[in-house]
């Protein structure tokens, strides 16, 4: 009698996405970076972003300009290869879409076909929308990102929330609609006022996924590593859900302490000869 087969696990894709946007239930998003916290978090979330932050987080810049295409791919094949189930979208990093149309769509398809994601994120609102356009056009799905954009950490002078003078919302709101009308699947509203973002979310026909932005937002995502207590200056819109960097730091001491006091490794950790039969 032959076994029952297990039913595979449908991949969420950038259409099931967008078609939340008429759903009560929020987007859950984190960043990913490595196979092991991917899998971790494959059962509980919508979508996994290998975002360009791991330049941050993983290598110690001091912003994610410095990080490369390659990077993006290593990690972003890492991730993509650990789950089932969620949306894996990577970054394009700076300097690799920004040029042209078609420098960010030879870049984009590398992307995509080296890593076996889902879709790529780029930066930027209406100054991007005709590259947005020229991807979703050739197939590439795009989550677009706009208010606190960190690539622009040197034009904007620091890591600066958006839209806290009503002065700037126009811009910002016209940032929405040049990348939803350009075909976006999905966009980030990082770091802009509550009421603006609000308001963008309730006037935007895609989702809004929001990072420090506003719980009205269609979906939410975070640093995996902010979340975790792993980051010892975390943004203030970070919550900690955990407090990895404590228990990490009494584990290592522990060790320590075991091997300098010969405690470590005990018996249970070491292997015997084999006996003779």
């Amino acid at each position: 009698m032959s076994s029952a087969r297990e039913t595979p696990v449908r991949r969420i894709t950038a259409p099931d996405i967008r078609a939340r946007k008429q759903d009560d239930t929020p987007i859950v998003a984190l960043t990913a970076y490595h196979a092991h916290t991917a899998r971790l978090a494959d059962d509980h979330v919508d979508m996994l972003l290998v975002g360009d932050s791991l330049g941050m987080v993983l290598y110690g810049f001091g912003s994610t300009v410095p990080v490369t295409l390659e990077q993006m791919i290593t990690h972003g094949r890492v991730v993509a290869s650990a789950v089932k189930r969620a949306l894996v979208v990577v970054d394009m990093p700076f300097g690799f879409y920004e040029e042209s149309p078609q420098q960010a769509f030879r870049n984009a398809a590398r992307v995509l076909k080296e890593t076996g994601a889902g879709a790529v994120k780029l930066e930027g609102g209406a100054r991007m929308a005709e590259t947005i356009r020229f991807l979703v056009e050739r197939g590439v799905p795009v989550m677009a990102h706009i208010g606190l954009t960190p690539q622009s950490v040197n034009t904007l002078g620091g890591f600066f929330a958006q839209g806290r003078e009503q002065d700037q919302w126009p811009a910002i709101e016209a940032d929405a609609r040049a990348v939803a009308d350009a075909g976006a699947f999905c966009v980030v509203l990082e770091a802009i006022a509550e009421p603006l973002a609000r308001e963008i979310t309730a006037q935007c026909p895609i989702p809004t996924i929001g990072i420090g932005a506003s719980p009205a937002c269609d979906g939410q995502i975070l640093v995996m590593e902010d979340m975790l207590g792993l980051n010892p200056n975390p943004p203030r819109f970070v919550k900690t859900y955990a407090d990895l960097k404590g228990e990490i730091d009494r584990a290592i001491a522990t060790y320590a302490e075991e091997v300098r006091t010969r405690r470590f490794p005990a018996t249970e950790h070491t292997y015997g000869m084999k006996r003779r039969k």
